[in-house]
Parts: structure tokens; sequence; C-alpha cells
């Protein structure tokens, strides 16, 4: 009972100071009293195997770090970088290169926790790193058919082969992924890194247990299309082991994925957005381009992808398009989303778009360069 009064408590705490969650909310509201029989189709619109998934990947997160096995990384990190700049590099590329194997989101609840825990234990720009990490993530993310859902959505949908996908984006992805380098060179500074704390958390073998051995596992069901199972197997086994780690979990971040799955779905489905794209004139690649980029930033990535697919068969420049689209405001890219929640910190929010706007501007103006120049 002390468990559940807890979680409900943190719950309580979460919701009250979520405005994101409010907005979305308001906004599913609204939509509903305009069309009350539309109401029983919005379970539909929510792509559920990835809410499972997500939800599952909190759940193991979570157990994670109350393992204590990142605050033992961490102190590993701090120990052998010397500096801010190369411990920004280190965190930066290893995003980039995990996004490419497996999906953008996966690799951000892999390093973002891990980045919390070393700016517990040293003087770093917190917020700026998982910032960075976020950029990484959607910059690494474009070059594989996995990476993200709007890559995978379009591979299936072209007919060409995993081969030939990697080598239509790779141009794309070397692009993102220089310009990256280059500003998180003049972001971070060499400066050594200030230890401000022992990091002396001891580590709980059964609870690491708990979230290491599944976490593979759970994906492979996951890509199998057993979320359900994966998502039950993990929650009778922290419900029989470590309960209390469920009470820590971010629930109502699986709530704001349910909203925006709906809200961004009833948008994409309005009639003007239609008519407008329409006349836009999406056949041609150049119009493609930047109506995905536009479009990724009022509906995100995923379901602007979708959307423009119904004009286009030119999947390499819509491609293109929704994954610099990725870029710009958060809700460009659900994998923004998630950095930013996991974050937790108001502030964060202006420093991501102080970042990632101005990069959404350079990197689509080289982008198109590249694509017209190619073509």
């Amino acid at each position: 009972m002390h468990l559940v009064a807890t979680a409900a408590r943190r719950i309580a705490d979460a919701v009250r100071h979520d405005y994101l969650l409010w907005v979305l909310a308001a906004a599913a509201a609204s939509a509903a009293a305009s069309d009350p029989r539309a109401i029983s189709g919005y379970p539909a619109l929510v792509d559920w195997p990835t809410v499972e998934a997500l939800a599952g990947l909190l759940i193991l997160t979570q157990g994670l770090e109350a393992s204590g096995a990142l605050t033992a990384l961490a102190r590993y990190l701090v120990a052998r970088i010397g500096d801010q700049r190369r411990m920004a590099l280190v965190l930066i590329a290893s995003a980039a290169v995990l996004s490419m194997i497996v999906t953008n989101d996966v690799a951000l609840f892999a390093l973002v926790p891990l980045t919390l825990s070393i700016a517990a234990s040293a003087h770093l720009p917190t917020v700026r790193l998982v910032v960075f990490e976020a950029l990484a993530v959607n910059a690494g993310s474009c070059l594989s058919p996995v990476g993200n859902p709007q890559n995978l959505f379009l591979w299936q949908r072209s007919g060409t082969s995993l081969l030939g996908f990697v080598a239509a984006m790779a141009p794309l992805c070397a692009l993102c992924l220089a310009t990256l380098i280059l500003v998180t060179l003049m972001a971070f500074r060499g400066r050594p890194i200030q230890i401000t704390a022992a990091l002396a958390t001891p580590i709980e073998p059964r609870t690491l247990a708990l979230s290491a051995f599944p976490y593979v596992p759970f994906l492979v069901l996951t890509d199998l299309h057993h979320a359900t199972i994966a998502l039950a197997i993990i929650a009778i086994l922290f419900t029989l082991g470590a309960r209390r780690v469920l009470a820590r979990v971010d629930w109502s971040l699986v709530v704001v994925f349910i909203l925006m799955f709906i809200d961004l779905r009833l948008l994409a489905a309005q009639p003007w957005i239609h008519a407008a794209i329409a006349q836009l004139g999406p056949g041609q690649p150049g119009h493609l381009y930047w109506i995905g980029i536009a479009l990724s930033q009022l509906i995100s990535n995923v379901p602007a992808s979708i959307l423009l697919a119904q004009y286009s068969h030119d999947w390499r420049t819509l491609a293109v398009a929704v994954n610099v689209g990725g870029f710009g405001i958060a809700i460009g890219s659900l994998a923004s989303l998630i950095a930013l929640r996991m974050l937790g910190q108001r502030r964060a929010w202006i420093a991501f778009h102080a970042w990632s706007v101005p990069f959404l501007v350079a990197i689509a103006a080289i982008v198109y360069s590249w694509l017209s120049f190619s073509h």
C-alpha cells in the first residue's frame, strides 16, 4: 500500500506540473466536444506497440538507475575523461552510433540517465549535454531503416534493400553529423571536469539483474511485434522483484504519448491540411523537401511522412525531408520530447530550441544545396 500511495503522489505531482500534458488533454477534449461521435475511434489512432515499448523502456531504465550501475559507469567515465569537450564528444558520438543500431528513443533511454549520473558527480552543463544528445540521435538515426519510425515506414514502402536505403541516406547522415561535431566543438569548452560528489552509491545486484538481463530480449520481442507480451513480462518481473522501481516511473510520459498520437493524427486528418499540401505541389522534389520539413514542425515527422507519402512516390526526398524536420521545434521528433521529459527541467525547453532551431535552419540549407547538386 505504501508503494501504491507513493506512486500515486508522484503521478499527481507530475500531472499537476506537466503543462504539455494539459495542453494535449485540452486539445483532445476540444476535438471530442466538436465531434463526440468520433471519440470511439480515438483508441485506433494510438500506436499501441510504441506506447507499450515506451512503458517497458521506462521501467528498465528506471531499474538501471535505481540499481546504482549508471552511477558506477559515470564514476568510471569521469575518472578517465579529463575535460568537458571530450566528455561531450564521447556522449554525443555514443548517442549517434547507438541510434544507428537501435531506435533513437532507445539510445536516449540508455544515455540520458547516464548523463544525469555523470552530472551528479561533476560540474557539467547538463542541460546542454542532453540537448546535444537529442540532436545526435536524430542525426545518427537517419542513416538506418530501424533508426526511427519514419525511416522504417518509408523503407518498407520503398521496396529497396536495407543496404540501398543506407546508401541513399548516408550523405544526409554525414552532413548532419559533421555539422553537429562542429557545433559541439564551439558549444563546449576544453575546461577540466570538476568533481563535486564522491559517486559512492553501491550497486544492487538483484535490481541490476532485473533491469539488464531482460533488456535485449525486450527489444527483440518488441521488434518482432510482440510489444504487449514483452511489457507484460517486464511488469511481472518488477512487480515480483522490485516494485519500488514501478512507483518511480514517469507514467505521465506514457499518457503524453497517447494524447500526442490522438491529437497529431486528428490534426493530420484535417481537410484543410490536405488541401494546403495539394496546393503546394508536393510532386516536385524541391517542394516536397520544404513541405516535409515544415509539416514535421507542425505535426511531428512520423505523421508527416505518412501523410506526404500519399502525394509522392519519391521516398528518398521525403525521407531526407522528414529526418531534417526532426530538428527544430521539439515536437518535430518524439525522441526530442523524450529527452526533455527525462531531463525534467523547464529551462531545458528554452535551451533546446536555442540550439535546435538554428541547427535546423543551417542543416536545412546545407542539405538543400546537396539535393540540388545531386539531382
